[in-house]
């Protein structure tokens, strides 16, 4: 596959044959915290294209090839924001238009480092607002293990149905929304799935806080993404006590050695229960959206 010469930056959409430029953006992304934007997972070529098949792709391309990559992907009601990625503002602002002209009156999320300032800028030119941020904390597995035990009254527990999982969701996180959605063969799917984990704790059998381990063996690390209690049965130690058996069943992986979790910016407790449990803050992220048409 040939392309035209091009003697000025030119947005376009993405062909196949830009795939490794694309991809050495991604890693040039990898090589600094501060970079990190919503981006593929893929990091080789074919895996690249194979995972670009349902996105809207568009890149910049200059007399040096390509200089800079935004997609948008399939995300709740409406669509992700992937990047974009690159380093001169104009291009950032360019391509965050051409993909905003192709979303068709969809809501747009996106996601960034807090410290990245100039995909910031771009964003918010472009119309999309931030919402909140989420901090991000870790600690070594032994430094968490010998937390307190759970309330003698309570019993620990794997499983939950899902009518009991959506409402201690839906009671202790409304922000979790989009997994109040999940089939009941999607809710089975992911906690089958060997690199996933519940941990459940019941008090006369009716489950008043959960947490969820998901290993990530390229890291040596475990992360913690959810961890509920009800609303009725804080401030009873719940989170300190899923906090150390969550360290206690990540160390069951033998490879895993930190666990990771997070908390949104108005998740007060949760951000003091993870500072006072010797845990340290690693990284935020901006969460961005650009409402609909006709709800901007």
């Amino acid at each position: 596959m040939t392309r035209a010469p091009a003697t000025a930056a030119t947005v376009r959409p993405m062909l196949p044959a830009d795939a490794p430029d694309v991809l050495a953006l991604l890693h040039w992304m990898d090589a600094a915290p501060e970079r990190e934007v919503f981006a593929p997972d893929a990091r080789d070529v074919p895996e690249l294209c194979q995972e670009c098949e349902g996105s809207r792709c568009f890149i910049t391309e200059g007399a040096d090839g390509v200089s800079a990559y935004a997609a948008l992907s399939p995300f709740r009601d409406g669509l992700v924001l992937e990047g974009p990625l690159g380093e001169d503002p104009a291009a950032l602002r360019a391509l965050i238009t051409r993909a905003l002209a192709s979303a068709d009156g969809l809501p747009v999320y996106a996601f960034c480092a807090r410290d990245n300032l100039s995909v910031r800028q771009a964003l918010e030119a472009a119309g999309l607002t931030p919402m909140h941020s989420t901090a991000f904390y870790t600690a070594p597995l032994e430094a968490l293990r010998g937390g307190p035990a759970p309330a003698g009254d309570c019993a620990v527990d794997t499983r939950l149905t899902l009518t009991e999982y959506r409402a201690l969701y839906r009671a202790a996180e409304d922000t979790w929304a989009d997994r109040l959605d999940w089939t009941p063969e999607q809710f089975s799917a992911h906690f089958a799935q060997p690199d996933v984990k519940l941990l459940v704790l019941r008090r006369g059998g009716q489950p008043v806080a959960f947490a969820e381990l998901e290993r990530r063996s390229e890291d040596a690390r475990a992360d913690m993404p959810y961890l509920a209690v009800h609303p009725a049965e804080r401030r009873r130690g719940h989170s300190r006590a899923l906090l150390a058996l969550a360290a206690q069943e990540a160390a069951r992986w033998p490879e895993v050695r930190s666990l990771r979790t997070r908390a949104h910016d108005h998740l007060h407790a949760a951000r003091s229960l993870y500072a006072h449990a010797g845990m340290t803050h690693c990284r935020s992220v901006v969460t961005y959206l650009r409402e609909t048409e006709e709800e901007a």
